[in-house]
């Protein structure tokens, strides 16, 4: 599970986990790196999200466009804005911008498109488009050793539906034996560097939020 939290007062974003922390403590409300107070309206938090996105932070422009997006601040959904805003943050440097244009050109039947997004997402670090392009070259009937290379590298970050599919191409043959247990080994190893009591505690609470509905 990645889930992230932006603080358009500074500019900065944590993990679940860091935000569950927050929430157990007695800092509820603040934020984690300027301790700038957060219990703001939405028509001041687009305010402040405005400033930053007026110097070009490619962070808030990204958090911007999945405002609009999903109809979040006050925001009217806009499907049409959030993709100009998207755009202009991959061309910051923004890798989830990069991954989610992806996933709105998938859904257009736009692959060629989609794949170049999830390309330079998954060059900038981000897992869940190296996992897709590994599906979409397996798909495809294409590269197939590429994407097995594609999910190898996922999973030894500790992508658990990249080492899934991973293991499901070492079944069908499609990689070593040596290769097979490198990639759990580091997949082993990045899941425990991850892993925090925090964050287990933010992934129960998430849990239970989605058997609740």
């Amino acid at each position: 599970m990645s889930m992230e939290t932006y603080f358009s007062c500074c500019g900065k974003s944590i993990c679940s986990g860091c935000i569950h922390s927050l929430c157990m403590s007695e800092n509820i409300g603040t934020c984690a790196f300027c301790k700038g107070v957060n219990d703001k309206t939405d028509e001041e938090s687009v305010e402040e999200l405005m400033k930053r996105v007026e110097v070009n932070d490619a962070g808030a422009i990204y958090f911007l466009g999945n405002s609009y997006r999903h109809g979040q601040l006050g925001l009217q959904q806009d499907r049409a804005r959030a993709m100009e805003l998207w755009t202009q943050a991959a061309a910051l440097g923004s890798s989830m911008a990069h991954y989610h244009l992806g996933l709105y050109y998938v859904e257009g039947g736009k692959l060629k498109k989609a794949k170049f997004h999830f390309e330079d997402a998954a060059m900038a670090g981000d897992e869940d488009a190296r996992y897709t392009l590994g599906c979409m070259e397996y798909n495809s009937g294409g590269n197939v050793e590429r994407a097995v290379k594609h999910w190898a590298i996922a999973a030894s970050a500790g992508h658990y539906n990249a080492m899934d599919s991973f293991l499901v191409s070492f079944n069908q043959g499609l990689t070593s034996r040596a290769t097979m247990d490198a990639t759990l080994t580091a997949y082993n190893n990045s899941c425990v560097e991850m892993r925090s009591e925090a964050r287990d505690a933010a992934i129960r609470v998430f849990i239970a939020s989605i058997g609740a509905r």
